[in-house]
């Protein structure tokens, strides 16, 4: 926000430099971004105008004549407070009409006037160029001094005449008391609305420098007829609008505005329109209140045809209907959230509440009577439909940002009355005010020990008092605390903390001590999930796979890729969580999958790579039946994909790609190393997956998730590419934790050697490998160390519907050297119970 000083000295003095202003501002809590100095000294932009008090001044025109030797230009006689007047030439347009009319002293043109040695910006180059104003004859005249445009004077781009002041002024004047300025720039942060505008930094300022506000006079002097029954007011929505007040004014001329309202408006970034526009922005800027102006007679006249003749104007603020749109003042045609609060009439819409105006009922240049608004908006719908609607404007700024209802009233009258007094306009009397529920004020209790506790600062009570009064807090001494009562316009406090804060402020954050904490911590507890996650992570970076944290928002049609059309099955049916008030149309909905989003980043880094190996450790969002909020499931997705290993001169050009058993090995590793024993590997489909190359996990006879090879036509809907397998798992992350064990056994590593024996088993087709295996160790009970598969074979020599599975068998004892009587007893005992509970046959 641009805070100019010149107008914040109307409300609070200041007597201090800007920069010092700046720097106390700052340590406030109100951070000044920067200073802009127009005119007078200050800054370090060595290519800035300062304009020199003794040469550049105010200079009355009393006479304009016609120059002897050019048509163009003309003689300009100038009181500049010399003992005698100048003649200077020029070639302003804007004096051209007041050639041979002799004096025109009356007419009160000031202009600013540059002595001869001035430095001023060159009007004739472009952008910023200084140059020394020297006397020179022009067309036999010659000519010292000059009037000056506002681009001379870098105030503007503007050289098309001279700068006429509109308000008297005394000549001889030095320009820098009228023009000279430095605006502040404040970041206006959302803990700091209140500072939203110049009354806003004023409090602050009178605070930190033990003054007091002089407040905009908000009396209004009414004379036009009563405004009963002239305009109704309806609020379908109270909470989205808890206030809304309004005044009509009649009479009003529609001209500039003064140019002291003007010069301040461009200070603050704001472009003059005309008087009614003007004063509507300078009160916003002003009070922080936004307010509107409608044309009342275009009120009336659709009242007039559409709802009620010769009766009252109806103002409605609802939400949009179905389809409903406006054209806004920018001229947009915008389609309205449904959740946008808008201001109607039965005719239809006329405004965006609290954000901008519609085209339609604007101020125009014929208007003459009008009809203020002054309203209130909820905060948060406000910055939500700003968010829909994807604009900006400098009442929505406010407004998102939370303005009290009681600014309203006094907005509204500020208004009328700057109206009355500048545009000609009669205000009507009475005020149209529709206040439904008022909030009861924050009343919250202090002491000097809870200062001291959270601040670590030791103000008395006498002292804290002080410094709230000073902010307008209204606070009662009840002995061993303080009751204190926030101002309106601090909607910011809601709790003691936000007390201290202030306190703080006041007693200055660069005074506060460096002291370490001394209050009571918290019993200190391991957070064994966030644990056991972390050892999960880092077991599959040990891996050589990566992490990534995707989106916990997505849409339907993005996870509907899991399932493409062409395998004939229907996509996820289940409920999604969405959002109210999305902020991108592709985060609408809370995910159903880990695995959606994981290979959305393996599609985007398949552009670039070849070898992708990726993770994810988050939650998914199941809509609940048992309440409000949603079932919150851990998971776990891997995604793998490209060579099994770097190109080597070594390969003789075979390079392997990843496969099934790739995948299975990461996740048998990583369950081993957390100790996880008993998992089961079977055979399983899923229309995610490809055909003979899916298998189903599980834990102690509990499905852990899916794994296996993507379908093509998967990989083809996330444009992965690759020529390679994919390869992808989601496993359940909450049975998979639940069966870290707390601790586990460690065996010592035996002095003695390891017996290896080779094993061949011939069995029915549908006994998998892992369940042959299962049973193998446990028949071979403490001694063998290691069961390991290394040949499946299915030919002549075995009979139908059998295969022979061929292990690597792993002997050893931790107490002595085994012999083979030790180990053929064992390989015995393996296959007698092997043949008695899966008709197993030794396979010599």
């Amino acid at each position: 926000m641009l805070v100019p000083i010149s107008w914040l000295k109307e409300y609070v003095d200041i007597d201090m430099p800007v920069a010092e202003l700046a720097e106390m501002l700052t340590i406030a809590g109100l951070e000044v971004e920067g200073i802009e100095y127009t005119g007078i000294p200050g800054g370090n932009d060595k290519n800035r105008l300062v304009w020199d008090r003794e040469k550049i001044i105010v200079g009355h025109i009393l006479k304009v004549e016609q120059h002897p030797n050019a048509d163009r230009l003309v003689l300009a006689t100038v009181d500049y407070g010399g003992e005698e007047n100048e003649v200077t030439v020029t070639g302003a347009p804007n004096l051209f009409q007041y050639v041979g009319q002799g004096d025109i002293s009356h007419l009160k043109l000031y202009s600013p006037f540059a002595m001869e040695g001035a430095v001023l910006y060159d009007g004739h180059k472009e952008g910023q160029v200084k140059a020394t104003l020297k006397g020179r004859p022009l067309r036999g005249i010659h000519n010292r001094c000059m009037l000056c445009s506002e681009k001379e004077l870098g105030l503007s781009d503007e050289h098309e005449g001279i700068m006429i002041f509109t308000d008297e002024q005394t000549p001889g004047t030095p320009i820098q008391d009228i023009l000279g300025d430095a605006v502040i720039s404040i970041d206006i942060i959302p803990n700091i609305a209140r500072c939203a505008s110049i009354v806003g930094v004023a409090r602050e300022v009178a605070a930190l420098t033990g003054q007091t506000v002089r407040y905009p006079n908000y009396d209004v002097v009414m004379e036009g007829p009563p405004v009963e029954g002239k305009v109704v007011i309806t609020t379908e929505n109270p909470d989205l609008n808890p206030r809304f007040t309004g005044m009509i004014i009649s009479g009003v001329e529609q001209k500039p505005s003064p140019q002291w309202m003007q010069r301040r408006l461009q200070l603050a970034g704001q472009r003059p329109i005309n008087v009614v526009v003007d004063i509507s922005n300078y009160v916003m800027l002003e009070m922080g209140e936004p307010n509107h102006t409608f044309d009342y007679d275009f009120l009336r006249g659709r009242a007039d045809a559409y709802s009620s003749p010769d009766g009252p104007i109806h103002i409605i603020t609802r939400l949009p209907h179905e389809g409903e749109q406006v054209t806004t003042l920018d001229g947009e045609l915008r389609d309205m959230p449904p959740t946008t609060i808008l201001v109607t009439d039965p005719a239809g819409a006329l405004s965006i509440g609290g954000i901008m105006g519609g085209e339609t009922s604007e101020i125009s240049d014929t208007t003459t009577n009008v009809l203020l608004e002054a309203a209130s908006w909820n905060f948060i719908n406000i910055r939500r439909s700003m968010s829909l609607l994807k604009m900006n404007s400098e009442a929505g700024f406010r407004f998102s940002r939370g303005v009290h209802p009681s600014q309203a009233v006094l907005g509204a009258k500020r208004a009328a009355e700057l109206m009355r007094q500048l545009a000609g306009g009669t205000v009507w009397q009475g005020l149209i005010d529709y206040y439904p529920n008022p909030p009861q004020p924050v009343t919250l209790q202090l002491t000097a020990a809870e200062v001291q506790r959270i601040g670590g600062i030791s103000p008395s009570q006498v002292e804290i008092k002080q410094m709230l009064e000073s902010l307008e807090f209204t606070v009662e001494d009840k002995g061993d605390h303080l009751l204190v009562t926030a101002p309106d316009h601090r909607l910011d406090i809601e709790f003691t903390n936000d007390l201290v804060e202030e306190v703080c402020r006041m007693y200055g954050y660069d005074k506060l001590p460096s002291t370490e904490m001394s209050d009571t911590l918290p019993p200190q507890r391991a957070n064994t999930r966030l644990e056991q996650e972390e050892r999960l992570k880092d077991s599959l970076v040990q891996l050589g796979l990566q992490e990534i944290i995707t989106y916990r928002l997505t849409t339907p049609e993005r996870e509907g890729k899991l399932l493409p059309p062409e395998t004939g099955i229907t996509p996820d049916d289940r409920p999604y969580v969405t959002l109210a008030n999305p902020i991108t149309v592709d985060r609408v909905a809370m995910r159903h999958s880990l695995l959606a989003a994981a290979l959305e980043i393996a599609a985007a880094n398949s552009r670039f790579q070849e070898y992708i190996a990726l993770f994810e450790v988050g939650y998914i969002y199941l809509a609940s039946e048992d309440g409000d909020l949603p079932d919150e499931l851990g998971r776990l997705s891997l995604v793998m994909t490209g060579p099994r290993q770097q190109v080597s001169w070594q390969d003789n050009g075979e390079i392997l790609a990843l496969d099934f058993f790739d995948l299975k090995g990461v996740i048998e590793a990583m369950l081993a190393d957390l100790h996880i024993a008993e998992l089961t590997v079977e055979a399983a489909s899923h229309p995610t997956f490809r055909p003979g190359r899916t298998a189903k996990l599980l834990l102690n006879g509990n499905q852990l998730g899916l794994m296996g090879e993507l379908h093509p036509l998967v990989v083809e809907g996330f444009d992965i590419r690759t020529e390679r397998p994919v390869l992808a798992a989601e496993l359940d992350l909450d049975l998979l934790l639940s069966q870290i064990p707390d601790g586990f056994h460690i065996e010592p590593v035996s002095n003695y050697p390891a017996v290896h024996e080779d094993l061949a088993l011939v069995v029915d087709k549908d006994v998998s490998a892992a369940e042959l295996a299962e049973q193998i160790q446990r028949a071979g009970g403490f001694l063998l160390k290691n069961v390991a598969l290394f040949d499946i074979y299915e030919g002549k020599q075995i009979a139908a519907g059998k295969k022979s599975l061929a292990y690597h068998l792993t002997f050893q004892s931790p107490g002595k050297t085994l012999t083979d009587k030790d180990v053929s007893k064992n390989r015995q005992r393996i296959i007698t119970q092997l043949q008695r509970q899966l008709g197993a046959q030794l396979r010599e």
